[in-house]
């Protein structure tokens, strides 16, 4: 249980509400932004006593019917319900540390996507194995250290992609808030509270996000990349998660026919013949 933590998420979930949200009358000028305290326990048929303790980081852990009731009545969504469980200590616990290793069946789909561009994130946004359009699309991360490799820092500490994307404030929200949840399901994990501070420390934009306690986000539908080669690519993205590695495959395509595809089909062809592929296997770091 990560009492601080817990209270932190507490505090910025009921302070995002208003009194009408909940079905309660709004009354005179209030003098504590979102709903009081005392209205939230009333809300999840607890103490009001227990509840101040427990975003004072004070209270013994909660159990999983009182959970219930504080999510119902700060009208948490599932993602937020599944992060207020993990803070507290009630959910399955994952191993200490995250996972870095890709299956071998994951890799050699990688190989076999058509006209697709596929790679695999670590659950710190580390890119674990990419194919050579992934390469040639945004840049070769198989030629890089494992700190260049990392979307997150780079998406906030001023290394950003080779080309331009569509997306990227849009993508630093979603980086902070999948961190949070990292953090929370990896406390003990050196590499993942360390990626945290780092951001923390370097980016006030990081650390501006962070602090709004945030877990869920709207999902990335499409994006578009300036390539200097083949122009603006507009594609699909699909992140689909291999749950037992805590990992994701995120896959890039175009709808047939169209001039994205064509390009993307350009792109597989001029963008890989400076790839030494003799002396690495397909989709992994040397």
């Amino acid at each position: 249980m990560d009492k601080q933590q817990l209270g932190a998420f507490l505090r910025s979930r009921r302070e995002r509400l208003l009194p009408q949200d909940v079905g309660l009358a709004a009354g005179p000028r209030r003098r504590t932004s979102g709903l009081r305290r005392e209205e939230v326990a009333v809300l999840a048929h607890i103490s009001t006593e227990y509840y101040v303790r427990l975003e004072q980081g004070r209270a013994p852990r909660p159990s999983a019917e009182v959970l219930a009731g504080i999510a119902g009545a700060l009208k948490l969504t599932d993602a937020e319900s599944d992060h207020l469980h993990v803070l507290a200590g009630t959910a399955p616990s994952r191993t200490r540390r995250h996972s870095r290793a890709v299956r071998p069946s994951v890799l050699a789909l990688l190989q076999r996507l058509p006209q697709t561009a596929g790679f695999v994130t670590s659950a710190i946004f580390e890119v674990l194995a990419c194919n050579d359009l992934a390469a040639a699309l945004m840049e070769d991360f198989r030629e890089l250290p494992p700190p260049q490799r990392n979307l997150a820092r780079r998406a906030f500490l001023g290394s950003p992609s080779l080309y331009g994307v569509s997306d990227a404030t849009e993508f630093r929200h979603h980086v902070v808030m999948e961190l949070r949840s990292t953090l929370a399901r990896y406390p003990s994990d050196p590499e993942v509270a360390g990626l945290v501070e780092e951001l923390r420390a370097g980016s006030p934009d990081f650390a501006r996000l962070w602090e709004r306690h945030d877990v869920q986000g709207g999902t990335m539908l499409t994006k578009t990349f300036r390539h200097p080669l083949v122009g603006e690519i507009t594609v699909d993205c699909d992140s689909l998660a291999l749950t037992e590695s805590d990992q994701h495959l995120v896959l890039y395509s175009a709808p047939p026919e169209s001039r994205d595809a064509e390009a993307l089909a350009l792109l597989s062809v001029v963008g890989t013949q400076g790839f030494d592929t003799a002396e690495r296997r397909p989709g992994t770091f040397r």
